[in-house]
């Protein structure tokens, strides 16, 4: 029989809680009802990232200490969630869709034989049933997703799904354990863990963004987008068809089936504006649209539009940030 508690999985980076945590923590807190909202912190002895996971208001903050965790592989993560889940028997447990989430996740679902929806867009309960919405065939229809005869249910969310909010005075439970076995995957040794040159780890949590589309695909414009991304501070996006690309993957991707995004600016390259694509651009602060077709819906979305060639926009644009 499941508990009545809701896992948020404490995703960290060189030592930083990841946004999509705190992002995760209040959808949880939103849907929860009478459910217990809990965050499974995995860190060494000497740290205290417990003390800005209070500032977003769990109910508890179940924090598991061992100085072999300063460097733990995934696999080996799994293995300790998952006696720890065998042991208090959440209802659910949710992932941010990282590549940290998107490891531990299929890990975790796998020892504890349950299911796993993963990169959803909405959250939901129904009674103890969490219903996952993520978009299917293609992007073209969203579809729900139901775990009814196995617990815990799990899904990973993509970052900037959901916005993070701050709780004033939370009062917060937490709960240290100690007592986990320890199961090392003596194949796997984490020799450095190094941060990107760029502020963000990805672009899902960048400020700023140039995104090319099929329009914006040749050496011209992509060396130029590159001298202009490194003036800003910026990372580059792309749309679907781009991923294709030998410069890019679908770690770069922008929309349904990549990233989705909430920048303070963006800016869009030779992009019609579809839909699988808009979807992930909803948060961004300030759009600006470049496109040769005037009636190209990218921008309904934007707040500056400029209908022409890419390059030359982007040869102008370089001069006033010189």
């Amino acid at each position: 029989m499941s508990s009545q508690e809701i896992w948020v999985y404490a995703e960290k980076h060189v030592g930083i809680i990841q946004p999509v945590t705190y992002q995760l923590i209040t959808k949880a807190k939103e849907i929860a009802g009478d459910k217990k909202v809990v965050v499974i912190l995995f860190e060494a002895t000497d740290k205290k990232l417990e003390e800005n996971i209070k500032e977003y208001g769990p109910d508890e903050i179940i924090v598991v200490k061992d100085d072999r965790l300063k460097d733990a592989a995934d696999s080996e993560i799994a293995s300790l969630m998952a006696e720890l889940a065998s042991e208090r028997q959440p209802n659910s447990i949710l992932f941010g869709a990282t590549v940290v989430g998107r490891s531990i996740a299929p890990r975790l679902q796998a020892k504890l034989n349950t299911g796993l929806t993963s990169d959803c867009l909405n959250l939901a309960f129904e009674g103890e049933l969490l219903v996952q919405t993520k978009p299917s065939y293609g992007d073209n229809i969203m579809c729900e997703i139901i775990c009814p005869n196995h617990r815990p249910q799990m899904a990973s969310v993509r970052p900037n799904t959901f916005e993070a909010k701050k709780v004033t005075d939370p009062s917060v439970v937490v709960t240290e354990v100690t007592n986990l076995t320890f199961k090392e995957a003596v194949r796997i040794k984490i020799i450095e863990e190094t941060p990107l040159l760029s502020k963000s780890d990805s672009i899902a949590n960048a400020d700023r963004v140039i995104a090319l589309g099929r329009g914006a695909v040749d050496d011209k414009v992509l060396a130029l987008a590159e001298e202009l991304a490194r003036k800003l501070g910026a990372k580059i996006g792309v749309t679907r068809p781009l991923t294709d690309h030998p410069k890019f993957s679908g770690d770069d991707q922008i929309g349904q089936s990549g990233n989705t995004i909430s920048p303070k600016v963006l800016i869009n390259l030779g992009i019609h504006g579809a839909v699988q694509y808009t979807t992930g651009i909803g948060n961004a602060e300030l759009v600006i649209s470049v496109n040769k077709d005037s009636e190209a819906p990218i921008f309904n979305y934007s707040d500056y539009s400029y209908i022409g060639d890419s390059a030359e926009f982007l040869e102008g644009f370089l001069k006033v940030v010189q």
